[in-house]
């Protein structure tokens, strides 16, 4: 009977088995994580686009009409479930990694020979995750109060993805720089929330005057958004091409400067 060392002496691991085995637990750990608590992870968007088409939809939606040529509630439908994704995919990757920061066992993915890129994406697929479960569940809410037409499908899962990548990536370099509770809310509650609301979630940038329409251009969520509108409905204030780009590009940056910040140890090993 051989030894447990000498099986492990004859079927060494490959390097890249090793990595596999290290990216699928951390998105286990996150995927469980999300389902664990799923009353603060999945619960609170659906309620909140709940509301939001009963107050927007119902009340003021019948005194605005139509909008670029769809009834109000269907209109909005794509921004709420953008909305969902967006704040979903950033604050499950900045409390989940700054949670392992605060909890000290950081150090355990430090010492293992997963390389900063790996850990990276695996804390970004779980955003990315639950970004997707909850704009699910938020699209279900849309279907129960307005008919949503699929215009472009390619165009929504891209949308969708780059948009999910781009805040799971914005939260993880927040919960590197966050040395205390409060300073993972900053960005969320006076960044993300006032550019979510000026991204056209509500309404199309061609009803406002020019000097705000060119403003809203500087918005980059107006991109994200009109692009996952366009998926459904087949309107956009925006080029999709252009948008999808930038998007892309986006993430790209965001994703070099996470593992570049992560090389580096900032926020981590100070």
């Amino acid at each position: 009977m051989t030894t447990l060392a000498e099986s492990a002496a004859a079927e060494p691991l490959h390097l890249g088995r090793v990595r596999w085995v290290g990216f699928k637990t951390i998105v286990i750990r996150e995927y469980q994580r999300i389902v664990r608590i799923w009353s603060q992870t999945i619960l609170p968007s659906p309620v909140t686009a709940t509301l939001y088409f009963v107050i927007f939809g119902y009340v003021i939606g019948r005194r605005i009409g139509n909008m670029d040529g769809f009834g109000y509630m269907t209109y909005i439908a794509p921004g709420l479930i953008m909305q969902a994704v967006i704040n979903n995919s950033f604050s499950n990757v900045v409390s989940s990694f700054f949670g392992a920061k605060f909890g000290k066992h950081i150090e355990e993915l430090l010492v293992s020979p997963l390389p900063s890129w790996l850990i990276v994406s695996g804390y970004v697929a779980g955003g990315v995750m639950r970004g997707a479960m909850v704009g699910l569940v938020v699209t279900a809410v849309a279907l129960f109060f307005t008919h949503l037409p699929v215009t472009h499908p390619v165009i929504i899962v891209w949308s969708a993805i780059l948009t999910s990548v781009i805040f799971a990536l914005g939260g993880f370099i927040n919960a590197m720089f966050a040395k205390n509770f409060d300073q993972i809310s900053i960005v969320p509650t006076f960044l993300l929330a006032p550019l979510i609301y000026l991204g056209g979630v509500f309404y199309s940038i061609s009803r406002l005057p020019g000097w705000a329409r060119h403003l809203s251009l500087v918005d980059p969520l107006l991109y994200m958004i009109n692009a996952f509108r366009f998926g459904f409905l087949g309107v956009s204030d925006v080029n999709v091409s252009g948008a999808i780009a930038i998007m892309a590009c986006v993430a790209v940056g965001f994703f070099v400067a996470a593992v570049a910040l992560m090389e580096r140890g900032s926020g981590i090993r100070e």
